[in-house]
């Protein structure tokens, strides 16, 4: 009996977890970043294509609530766009207009509004930055969003905020601008989330899958700085499972990613946008270093390989 509860506790990810708030180089679940960074985007030439950027990022970035199998962040927005992160996921419930923020059945007691508010406040304060924002419907099957969308934009923010294209700007382009990566149907607010290179494989059984999630992430890295420079490389870290909650694989994969990218951090690639549950200071720091700064460096090839290695 004892040796079946330890076997499910593993896969469940009870052991070895930590429940106080923890603040380590790679993964961090307290209130407040170790530091900020609001202002990095200003270093990165004008000319140089958003695309080849590379900036940390946030899955579920408001899921601050609703337990352990649904909270995925703990720093509130404000903080997560000040420490350093300009690509955020937004989920939205939409009922007879109204667009309230869910991660699957938890509602994360804000509404799109806010989330509005939050990056205009933000980019008003530093205009050399720009923000993505992945926003889906969650929650609700309505499947026609756009309108509330629309509306929601000019109560809270307004027109000319957004990036209106589909082509990918430049960072001058860019620079103040709200760049929605859109995932519904309508008439274009901004460039379409299918268009970018995504590897999220968010399905993680339990705890002894983590390899292949690992896996998965690492493949997607090593093909970012080789491929299509016009596209926006995403890679998502995150995942979770009936046995394995954000959480719990938030502790183990960041330092899996945090590990690679220490050991890549002399050859200034092109990884692209990278999306976290509960990143740390230090690992944002990490990934805003790998920027590609002059035509000399664009083309280099690594000198050594990070092999994946075992959980």
């Amino acid at each position: 009996m004892k040796s079946m509860l330890l076997q499910l506790m593993v896969l469940v990810g009870v052991t070895g977890l930590s429940y106080g708030a923890t603040q380590r180089p790679d993964y961090d679940d307290t209130s407040t970043p170790e530091f900020l960074n609001p202002s990095w985007m200003a270093k990165i030439p004008d000319d140089q294509p958003l695309s080849e950027v590379t900036m940390p990022g946030t899955h579920n970035t408001m899921a601050l609530y609703g337990g352990i199998y649904a909270e995925c962040q703990s720093w509130s927005l404000a903080s997560q766009l000040r420490s350093g992160v300009r690509f955020l996921d937004i989920r939205v419930r939409h009922v007879k207009g109204n667009l309230t923020i869910h991660h699957g059945v938890s509602y994360q007691r804000a509404h799109f509004g806010q989330v509005l508010e939050g990056v205009v406040n933000f980019l008003r304060e530093y205009p050399t930055e720009t923000v993505l924002m992945r926003l889906r419907e969650e929650f609700s099957e309505t499947y026609d969003i756009y309108g509330a969308v629309v509306d929601y934009i000019h109560r809270y923010a307004n027109w000319d905020l957004l990036w209106h294209s589909r082509l990918v700007p430049t960072m001058g382009e860019a620079r103040g601008k709200l760049i929605i990566m859109q995932e519904f149907s309508g008439p274009d607010l901004g460039m379409r989330y299918g268009s970018l290179d995504i590897a999220d494989d968010w399905r993680v059984p339990t705890l002894l899958h983590l390899e292949q999630k690992w896996q998965s992430v690492y493949d997607h890295l090593e093909a970012a700085p080789t491929g299509n420079k016009d596209q926006i490389f995403l890679t998502y870290s995150s995942g979770a499972g009936v046995f394995a909650y954000p959480r719990a694989v938030a502790q183990r994969i960041n330092t899996q990613l945090y590990n690679y990218l220490k050991a890549k951090t002399d050859l200034n690639q092109r990884f692209g946008i990278i999306c976290m549950d509960f990143p740390s200071a230090p690992i944002i720091q990490m990934i805003i270093d790998f920027q590609l700064k002059d035509e000399t460096k664009r083309e280099q090839v690594p000198r050594f390989a990070c092999e994946p290695g075992s959980m």
